[in-house]
């Protein structure tokens, strides 16, 4: 059964999910501040933005707007390239996933053992099944709980920051931006930095997974995300900002130290309080992932090009089950690993496809002409034009910052991807 899936995704829940699967708030953006000094940090969180996220979501609200069809990007690029790169693009990305989402269990455990030091092997590992699978049975349960779920998540991982923000202000005894940079850093890191701050700032096109489980798509996901980027970029600035005029050690700066700063801003009580945000940071983040790359082997197999059983819709709760259960099960097995240090193969993953994606936004503006756009990015060809230049330079910047040993492996997994096509070739037949 293919068909069944449930409009029941407000602007809200969707901005929820949107700011999930870009960012899930400042939990993890702290060792920019260390590795490239404060100053040159808090212009890379400001420019990102403006040169990288911007122009994505501008191209992907265009594209939402004229084909508003669950799959998102899958289905856009099908349409522009054919089922060839419309299967790259949706293989990829869910490959990309298994290293990326697998890391939320680990750090939730890691950030629930501020309570629980003494937690043993076996219990972090149980900690983490529970994690995942609580999370994943939400997601069967359908579409409207998990956009419920994420609006929850987002305000109890942000209040937190919120209250840590205007503590670090009324202790602001120091200019947030000295000294510029770390010693050894200088305007030559800009390009290094924003490779780094990309992957803060990433993930526009994924939402556009579930359009098809969105009420009024055409307009939903452009002002979503319109929501969504405005808080992602006050979240990262504010805290960062605010903390750093309060003074203390930015040099020891690290991922995951957030409430320890916090600590030392407001002390033990407000430490606890941005802990507990970022356990619930980790939560929204599985919880709206797995939502959405889901949909990418749903739509596959709905295509003919996966397993069709993947494409079976719950008749019940309206969501495709079989999908949602075996993308877990590929997280659980890779969460028995760390994979931190592959953020940079992540990253070089993420960038081919959205190359393929950006691509296609310009070969359906020349091809497709007459086709309906309720919202179009302005401009015209010009506008167009920039809002692909310019992520495309930053995305092809990372790829080629990303050093030759990852740029080795990345190589070798975005080779499965025809692989993978052929092998799936009896499910087109």
């Amino acid at each position: 059964m293919t068909a069944g899936l449930r409009r029941e995704l407000g602007v809200l829940p969707l901005a929820a999910v949107i700011f999930f699967n870009v960012s899930g708030g400042p939990y993890g953006i702290e060792d920019s501040v260390s590795s490239f000094g404060p100053g040159l940090a808090l212009l890379l969180l400001a420019l990102t933005p403006l040169v990288w996220s911007l122009p994505v979501s501008l191209a992907m609200s265009e594209l939402a707007s004229a084909i508003p069809d669950e799959g998102g990007y899958v289905t856009w690029v099908r349409r522009a390239y054919g089922p060839f790169w419309s299967f790259q693009v949706g293989w990829w990305s869910w490959l990309d996933s298994f290293v990326d989402i697998a890391a939320y269990p680990i750090l939730f455990v890691e950030y629930v053992r501020l309570w629980w030091p003494a937690m043993s092997p076996l219990e972090r590992w149980l900690l983490a099944l529970g994690f995942i699978w609580g999370l994943t049975l939400l997601n069967v349960a359908g579409v409207k709980l998990v956009g419920s779920a994420a609006v929850v998540c987002a305000g109890l991982a942000l209040a937190p920051v919120a209250l840590m923000t205007v503590a670090a202000l009324m202790r602001a005894t120091a200019a947030p931006w000295r000294p510029w940079a770390a010693e050894g850093q200088g305007s030559r890191s800009i390009g290094l930095g924003l490779a780094v701050v990309m992957w803060n700032y990433s993930g526009w096109d994924t939402p556009a997974t579930v359009l098809g489980e969105t009420r009024s798509p055409e307009r939903a996901f452009r002002v979503a995300t319109l929501v969504a980027l405005v808080v992602i970029t006050l979240a990262y600035l504010l805290p960062v900002g605010a903390a750093l005029s309060a003074g203390g050690d930015w040099e020891s700066w690290k991922s995951g130290a957030l409430p320890a700063i916090a600590t030392s801003i407001g002390g033990p009580a407000l430490g606890h309080l941005v802990g507990a945000g970022a356990v619930m940071s980790t939560a929204g983040l599985f919880l709206s992932l797995l939502l959405t790359n889901s949909r990418l082997p749903y739509v596959l197999a709905r295509d003919g090009q996966m397993a069709g059983a993947l494409a079976r819709v719950h008749r019940r709760f309206g969501t495709p089950w079989v999908a949602v259960i075996v993308s877990a099960v590929f997280y659980s097995a890779f969460a028995v690993f760390s994979f931190r240090e592959l953020i940079v193969l992540n990253m070089w993953l993420y960038s081919l496809s959205l190359l393929i994606e950006l691509a296609a936004f310009l070969r359906l503006r020349r091809r497709e002409p007459q086709l309906r756009r309720p919202y179009v990015v302005p401009g015209g060809r010009s506008g167009a034009l920039v809002v692909v230049a310019l992520p495309a330079a930053c995305a092809l910047l990372a790829m080629a910052t990303a050093g030759v040993l990852n740029a080795a492996v990345a190589i070798a997994a975005a080779l499965t991807g025809p692989i993978a096509y052929v092998a799936f070739s009896g499910s087109r037949r």
